[in-house]
């Protein structure tokens, strides 16, 4: 049977006693109605997980008992970034929660000119925290111990500015010459064990990007590449993109 698995933000170690975090709790205590004595799972965020044991479940929260350590990663083999022009509220969300589903190491929000959504410095915050939030979520449930590094908020020029130089980057444009199961063979090529391999995406908003913005973006070094002949929307552009990479060269194979 599959355990229970939970986030913790303080680093554990076997024989440690642990508070849940509310949203921990919530789940626990309202949702499962688990008891003490009950087993689950926990993870820091610094690698492998650990056994663990429920000792109260009450008012002032819900205790845990950390048990054995498990080095067991469930890491893409390649390192993955994306950066993603903000969507629409809900749609941002989806994007955040699948994309750590399928392994990205990072999520960049990128304020584009056609945004939809323009954040002050007060909603970028909370939204911030909200996404971040999500990306746990994502991870308690897909298994990964590990959670996605959510960056703050960064214009196009500067997001393409700070992308790693030694990554492979696409950006994703519908009317480009090159595919993206084309961009990836020098990729491919390369042996099973360079595990440095590393792909940064670009993805636009809902009404795509600028003239402008796509040539920036080119001048940083990023390669257009589409998605089949039709036009996808801006949160299934960035989910297909990504599952189609792990399904060529990721850990789909």
């Amino acid at each position: 049977m599959r355990l229970t698995r939970c986030f913790v933000p303080e680093p554990l170690s076997p024989g440690a006693l642990v508070t849940l975090p509310p949203s921990a709790t919530v789940h626990v205590t309202r949702v499962l109605r688990l008891t003490s004595g009950a087993a689950l799972t926990l993870f820091d965020g610094r690698g492998g997980e650990y056994d663990a044991q429920l000792l109260e479940v009450g008012r002032r929260g819900v205790q845990a008992r950390v048990g054995e350590h498990h080095a067991i990663e469930r890491e893409s083999a390649a390192r993955l970034t994306l950066l993603q022009c903000l969507a629409r509220a809900e749609r941002m969300d989806w994007i955040v929660q699948k994309a750590s589903e399928l392994g990205v190491a990072a999520i960049v929000p990128v304020a584009g000119r056609r945004s939809v959504m323009q954040l002050d410095a007060a909603a970028h915050e909370r939204r911030l925290a909200h996404w971040r939030a999500v990306a746990i979520s994502a991870c308690e449930q897909c298994g990964r111990n590990r959670v996605p590094l959510i960056h703050p908020l960064r214009d196009l020029d500067d997001a393409c500015s700070e992308a790693d130089p030694a990554s492979l980057r696409l950006l994703l444009d519908p009317d480009a010459a090159v595919s993206l199961p084309a961009a990836l063979p020098p990729l491919a090529s390369l042996p099973a064990a360079a595990a440095a391999r590393s792909v940064t995406l670009l993805v636009g908003p809902e009404g795509g990007l600028t003239a402008q913005e796509s040539h920036a973006a080119r001048q940083r070094g990023f390669c257009p590449c589409r998605l089949g002949p039709r036009i996808l929307r801006a949160e299934t552009a960035p989910i297909a993109a990504l599952a189609a990479f792990q399904a060529i060269m990721g850990d789909f194979r």
